[in-house]
């Protein structure tokens, strides 16, 4: 859907990237390393973002950060549209809300990656009932049409997870 209203697939990728985990720092050829696109469409679309007010930059050493700027005007209404559009929103309602004992919830995968999926792949770390989370996926499998995958890590386990390593988005923190 995000398709139609938005023609450039690199626009598509950031706001996906940047706007689902708002604390997260990317820099230009990083971004274009993970999109698989180049370093020049890449900052185009940067610098427009950046004009329009919906990012925060930073020069740290030779590199200038971006990150999703949470006093932006629109910024709730965006994310709202591509929690929707992945299917996200319905997960955190249906899903994350209902099952206490939850520390933090992160995304990965293709949606992690700012690519469309039919996957929500997620990182749950805390102590849920099992068998409630699988009752409540199931759920929100119907809502969303969408397969969801999830792995539980008990605080003490994800202490050893490389989240900077690997494309975790944080979408939920107790």
């Amino acid at each position: 859907m995000l398709e139609a209203l938005i023609s450039s697939k690199t626009r598509i990728k950031l706001l996906l990237r940047l706007f689902l985990n708002p604390e997260s720092k990317s820099y230009l050829r990083g971004l274009a390393e993970e999109f698989n696109e180049s370093t020049n469409a890449v900052r185009i679309e940067l610098n427009r973002f950046e004009e329009a007010g919906m990012l925060d930059s930073e020069v740290i050493g030779n590199k200038k950060y971006y990150k999703a700027n949470q006093k932006f005007s629109l910024y709730d209404e965006v994310r709202s549209i591509l929690l929707k559009q992945t299917g996200l929103n319905e997960v955190l309602d249906h899903v994350i809300h209902e099952l206490g004992n939850l520390k933090k919830v992160y995304l990965t995968g293709e949606l992690a990656r700012g690519k469309q999926s039919k996957v929500v792949s997620l990182v749950l770390i805390g102590n849920p009932d099992r068998a409630f989370l699988s009752e409540l996926t199931a759920k929100a499998e119907r809502l969303v049409e969408k397969k969801i995958q999830y792995l539980c890590y008990s605080e003490e386990e994800a202490q050893s997870l490389d989240f900077e390593k690997e494309k975790y988005l944080l979408l939920w923190n107790e």
